[in-house]
């Protein structure tokens, strides 16, 4: 039996940003904050590392947005940087009042912070190696404790719903249909404003560190009703991801080769030294690009790591939870080397929004690895991204509280009709159309790009959405079928800022274009439907 739901606020997306922002709403708000799996499966569960905040006496806000600035390779916006730099000791803060348990040194006294690359001092604050997972169980107990937060599980983003603004001359968003995977029916959800929280599209590419469900849903949507995009050709990859059938997502810490592992060519031969002086422990990025290049010369599924020259004990000793893992797949690491692949981990890029997380939609927000704040440029610095979480999440709900009170209830809108599809017996099309679809963006749209490439990928990537659209509309919906269809999307955009990109910067390397333009500007795509908020001004950086 369908059922419409009325609601002042719907978050869609359950990670450290959509949490926060339900916690960070005023009380008196009827929230519904909607999760496509459990609220404990999303990419911020799987968080090893921290959050980056000036809490040390000798570091700075200044060194802090400095670190920032060189690290996202002149593509910064520095007055966003600044904001969630400045922003960041009281966000954590409140994630301290909520109960989270950060590590603390021996004495006690202060807690524990470490360094990571990129970063001029100690300021990440971690919970041993699983900050994520410590962060998100928090904050979910704080959530399913709240009167005002009905948690939907399992339930997934069909599309947005809009309506004219009769004041403003402008469209605002006012909901949108979900599917319960659970029952197969989609139901509309009504809300006075709406926030995308849904995570990156890691999903995109035929290896990555994410969760099956980062499929760039919040994108898509956002783009078919009218928002801009802006940076998708930022994807960072994870240099070393265990290439095994049975394993998802599992990823090879860069401590092993901090700690003298080595890559090697199936052979057996080194070949860092040849792309970087510091070979093993050159930047991520180099690192990737080195595997990436050596996979495609040699038509290799995959490349090695080596630990082995290390005495057994020091492995054990040093790496437990990567030596119990490993041996789950019949890998020994003192004796075996170690299938990796570079993975897809994090999308720079996202939908447009001001410090508020507004988007191009009134009443519609985005935050987390949705948003596009500026703060990332073209290369993301470790443990920023919970930082930006916090941050924004914390603005979108002040300008949801003092906003909300002024917003009419949403105007009627049909229930979803799906009286003129069947349901398909055909899910082989999905599920072939998925394979080709990662396939060809880690073929064509990876690591290392040509113009080429990108064409190839473009002309097929049209095939597929005419493909996907023919079946959309006359297939009841299904998980597999949006996430499908968004992937493509967000595809898409990915393609296009990616020609537009003339020169290589930061995570975007074309053989085609090897240098630095003097000229540093923001790739925008702007929508036919293009909804004129004008919250955002974008300017030419230099």
């Amino acid at each position: 039996m369908k059922s419409n739901h009325l609601y002042d606020v719907l978050i869609i997306g359950s990670g450290v940003a959509g949490l926060t922002l339900a916690l960070q709403l005023d009380k008196n708000l009827r929230v519904a904050l909607l999760s496509k799996a459990s609220l404990q499966a999303g990419a911020s569960w799987l968080a090893q590392g921290g959050i980056a905040a000036v809490f040390d006496e000798n570091d700075s806000s200044d060194a802090h947005i400095a670190d920032t600035l060189v690290a996202g390779a002149g593509l910064c916006h520095e007055d966003a940087v600044r904001f969630v730099v400045e922003n960041g000791p009281d966000a954590v803060n409140w994630l301290i009042n909520q109960g989270v348990d950060f590590t603390r040194d021996s004495d006690q006294q202060h807690y524990h912070l470490t360094q990571e690359g990129g970063h001029s001092h100690r300021r990440i604050l971690h919970t041993a190696d699983a900050t994520g997972k410590e962060v998100t169980s928090t904050l979910v107990d704080q959530v399913i404790a709240a009167a005002n937060i009905d948690v939907f599980e399992q339930h997934c983003a069909v599309d947005l719903v809009t309506q004219a603004d009769n004041d403003s001359r402008k469209i605002r968003c006012t909901g949108a249909y979900i599917l319960d995977i659970a029952t197969d029916v989609v139901s509309l959800f009504q809300a006075k404003s709406v926030a995308l929280a849904s995570g990156g599209a890691s999903k995109a590419y035929l290896y990555t560190s994410n969760p099956d469900g980062a499929s760039g849903d919040g994108l898509a949507m956002a783009w078919r009703r009218g928002c801009r995009v802006a940076n998708l050709e930022f994807n960072q990859f994870h240099p070393t991801c265990l290439y095994h059938p049975r394993a998802k997502s599992f990823l090879i810490t860069e401590a092993l080769r901090g700690e003298g592992a080595v890559l090697r060519l199936p052979d057996g031969s080194r070949f860092m030294d040849s792309f970087h002086p510091d070979g093993e422990l050159a930047p991520r990025d180099v690192v990737a690009r080195a595997i990436d290049h050596e996979m495609k010369r040699l038509g290799s599924d995959c490349l090695y790591l080596d630990i082995t020259h290390k005495p057994a004990e020091f492995i054990i000793e040093h790496f437990p939870t990567m030596y119990k893992n490993c041996l789950e797949f019949g890998i020994d690491i003192t004796v075996d080397q170690i299938p990796v692949v570079p993975a897809s981990h994090y999308t720079c890029g996202g939908v447009v929004v001001n410090k508020s997380g507004q988007t191009d939609l009134l009443n519609l927000y985005a935050i987390g690895e949705t948003a596009f704040t500026g703060l990332h440029g073209a290369n993301r610095m470790a443990s920023n991204s919970l930082l930006e979480c916090l941050v924004y999440a914390q603005a979108a709900a002040g300008a949801i509280n003092q906003l909300i009170p002024q917003i009419p209830e949403p105007d009627f809108i049909p229930s979803w009709d799906e009286s003129r599809v069947s349901s398909s017996d055909e899910n082989v099309v999905i599920s072939h159309n998925w394979d080709e679809l990662r396939r060809f963006m880690w073929d064509y749209v990876g690591i290392v790009r040509t113009d080429k490439r990108l064409q190839r990928a473009q002309h097929r990537i049209k095939l597929l959405q005419s493909e996907i659209q023919e079946y959309y509309s006359n297939c009841k919906v299904s998980r597999d079928l949006l996430e499908l269809r968004n992937l493509a999307t967000v595809s898409e955009l990915v393609i296009r800022c990616a020609l537009q990109r003339k020169e290589s910067r930061g995570l975007h390397y074309t053989l085609d274009y090897p240098d630095l333009s003097p000229i540093a500007r923001d790739t925008v795509m702007v929508p036919i439907n293009f909804a004129g908020q004008d919250v955002i001004i974008h300017r030419d950086q230099s």
